[in-house]
C-alpha cells in the first residue's frame, strides 16, 4: 500500500513538472490514463477536499427569550414577580424551533407549584403562526404564595404532543411586587 502511494505522488509530481515545462498541451493528460505499475498492486488514492465543518446553531437564545427544558421550545422573558389579575407588560411568545411544529397547532400553558398545583390562568391558550404563538392578554388569576414561584409548563398539542416546562418563571402575589418592609 505504501508503495502504491509513492509511486502515484512520484507520477502525480512528474506530470506536474511535464506540465509546467512543456506548457498546457501535455500538462492536460488525465491521471485516470496513467498506466498501473506492473508487478505491483495497483491502489488509486483519490485527492478530496478537506470536509466542511457543519454550521453549529447557537448556544445561546436570541434575546429576550430563555431556553426552556425542551431543546425545540423556546419562549419570552416573565417578570420575576408579577401582581395577580394583572396583564403582563408584554406579550408572552413561544417560539418552536423544529420544522415539526406547523402552523395551526394550538400551544396551551399551565401554572404551578407544590402548594398551587394548577393555577388558574386567563387566555392561557394560542396558536402557532410561522413557529411562533403569542400570548396577548396573558393573566395569573392563581398566587403562588409567600416566597414561592410558579412553574410554567408549555403545552405544543402536537402528534405526539411536546411539553416543555420552565421552571421557578413567576412569583405572583395579591400586592405584586413592593419594597421591602424595614
Amino acid at each position: 500500500m505504501a508503495e502504491a502511494q509513492l509511486w502515484y505522488s512520484k507520477q502525480r509530481t512528474e506530470s506536474t513538472l511535464r506540465g509546467s515545462r512543456q506548457g498546457s498541451k501535455s500538462g492536460s493528460r488525465r491521471r485516470d490514463q496513467d498506466p498501473p505499475p506492473e508487478g505491483r498492486d495497483y491502489v488509486r488514492v483519490l485527492h478530496r477536499p478537506a470536509p466542511q465543518p457543519v454550521p453549529q446553531r447557537p448556544t445561546a437564545p436570541p434575546h429576550g427569550l430563555v431556553q426552556t427544558d425542551s431543546p425545540n421550545i423556546l419562549c419570552s422573558c416573565l417578570p420575576q414577580h408579577w401582581r395577580c389579575n394583572k396583564t403582563l407588560p408584554r406579550a408572552f411568545t413561544v417560539v418552536a424551533l423544529g420544522d415539526d411544529v406547523v402552523d395551526g397547532v394550538v400551544v396551551t400553558l399551565m401554572a404551578g407549584n407544590e402548594d398551587n398545583s394548577s393555577a388558574e390562568l386567563r387566555n392561557a391558550t394560542a396558536t402557532m403562526k410561522q413557529g411562533h404563538a403569542h400570548f396577548n392578554d396573558l393573566r395569573f388569576i392563581g398566587r403562588s404564595g409567600r416566597g414561592k414561584s410558579f412553574s410554567l409548563s408549555i403545552n405544543v398539542l402536537t402528534r405526539p404532543p411536546q411539553i416543555a416546562t420552565l421552571q421557578g418563571a413567576i412569583k405572583i402575589t395579591v400586592d405584586g411586587p413592593r419594597l421591602p418592609r424595614r
